[in-house]
């Protein structure tokens, strides 16, 4: 029988159309909810956020410099996991020293670096009586590290930073106001910053940290839960930690995993804007795509690895969030599908036909003006926390790259980091790995 091209695309449109009526049945039109997921999602976060500034920030508009009143300062561990760090972990340690807590100590933790990082941690403890080193001779894994260094602080709060990143004397405060005010706190995610803003994609993340990182958080917590803590800058309760088994080694993102394991054992998390931690970001595609499939990778397993877990009463404040990132796989996922037989469709229309769907439509308008608005709540929400940097407002035109730049690639890593999840075997350490820093500006 002689190959038919138009009967192949016909079956293979009606399988299509038949597979999406029955997981869309709205008039099976895939396309509706690939355009407006994302954007019910960026009212979703928008109308949160503006709940949480009402809530916690509009009576704070003034000097980020200042510091909250507490009723103790309680002595504080600083941890800092290590993995070939010689080249930033000296100014590291050197902000470290200026912070505006009384009572705190630094313990340094060189996971089997290869490079002089060990030696240039020892050089500083000679120095600094606050600094504490633990040596893994071999690379042991993030997790591993972090739980080394809680095991030997003297400190029932924890705050845990990278071994590149900068942070705010005043952070230390403005953590442990949340740990006193309420004693089922487990966690506390900080506010990171990018440092490195030298190239499109530095930019791009300046607006995304604001945008969507900073947003999705203060959105989440006014909804009662918190994906994940930012794994460059977080406090913990020491107790907390202990009594769900620390971080888990096999995880590829220690964060994700250790703000579902506190949730579901019925501890809170709270975000803390006040805390500002500069960290460096990928200014490459490829730095970029490794980071971001990483963190997809890391989301599925936590979704794989608590599903049977969230079947308890006890675990309903974690349904809707679960949902949602479920459902955010799953968008990914129909985006793919779309792409794959969207072609075929087009080989049975005119070509006329074919150019008019490739038209701007006004559903891309929509999402396009639904991406200004939401940078410009974030950015006034989030100006005075860059006025050392001259603000953000300088960065709003290169916003317009965003959705080419984060939505694309989201949509890769995540189908990338899902399937990867998918197929680790069970009880795979989780080890360093050499990651892109981008161009620093002297």
């Amino acid at each position: 029988m002689a190959f038919n091209l138009k009967n192949w695309t016909d079956r293979l449109q009606t399988d299509w159309h038949a597979f999406v009526s029955f997981w869309l049945p709205i008039d099976g039109n895939i396309e509706g909810f690939i355009y407006y997921y994302p954007l019910f999602m960026a009212y979703v976060w928008m109308f949160g956020a503006i709940i949480f500034y009402i809530r916690f920030e509009w009576h704070n508009t003034g000097n980020t410099e200042h510091l909250p009143s507490l009723s103790a300062y309680p002595p504080v561990s600083i941890l800092i996991p290590c993995y070939n760090e010689a080249t930033n972990i000296r100014e590291t340690i050197d902000i470290l020293l200026d912070q505006k807590y009384p009572n705190y100590e630094i313990i340094a933790i060189n996971d089997g670096s290869k490079d002089n990082t060990l030696e240039i941690l020892q050089e500083l403890a000679n120095k600094h009586t606050k600094l504490r080193i633990v040596n893994l001779h071999t690379n042991q894994g993030k997790a591993m590290g972090l739980r080394a260094g809680a095991l030997i602080a003297n400190s029932e709060i924890l705050i845990c930073i990278d071994g590149d990143a900068l942070l705010a004397p005043e952070a230390c405060a403005w953590m442990v106001k949340h740990f006193l005010d309420n004693p089922k706190v487990g966690a506390v995610t900080g506010n990171p910053r990018i440092r490195n803003r030298s190239t499109l994609l530095g930019r791009i993340q300046v607006g995304e940290f604001s945008a969507i990182v900073g947003m999705i958080k203060r959105a989440q917590r006014s909804y009662g839960q918190i994906f994940t803590v930012s794994g460059v800058i977080a406090g913990f309760r020491k107790s907390a930690l202990h009594q769900v088994g620390y971080w888990s080694n096999d995880m590829i993102t220690e964060d994700i995993d250790i703000s579902w394991k506190l949730q579901l054992a019925g501890w809170s998390i709270y975000f803390e804007p006040n805390a500002l931690c500069w960290v460096l970001m990928p200014e490459t595609l490829e730095g970029l795509w490794k980071q971001r499939a990483r963190w997809a990778q890391g989301g599925t397993e936590v979704l794989l690895r608590y599903f049977n877990k969230l079947f308890r009463w006890s675990s309903r404040g974690m349904w809707l969030l679960y949902c949602e990132c479920l459902i955010s796989v799953f968008w990914a996922f129909l985006i793919l599908m779309h792409l794959v037989f969207a072609p075929l469709e087009l080989l049975t229309e005119s070509t006329l036909q074919s150019l008019h769907d490739l038209s701007p439509s006004w559903t891309s308008m929509l999402l396009s003006l639904t991406c200004l608005i939401q940078f410009g709540v974030s950015l006034f929400i989030d100006s005075k926390y860059e006025a050392k940097t001259g603000g953000v407002a300088k960065y709003y035109y290169w916003m317009v790259w965003y959705p080419i730049v984060y939505w694309l690639m989201n949509v890769g890593t995540t189908i990338f980091g899902s399937i990867k999840a998918v197929r680790k075997k069970h009880g795979q350490r989780a080890v360093w790995v050499t990651v892109d820093r981008g161009l620093r500006q002297k």
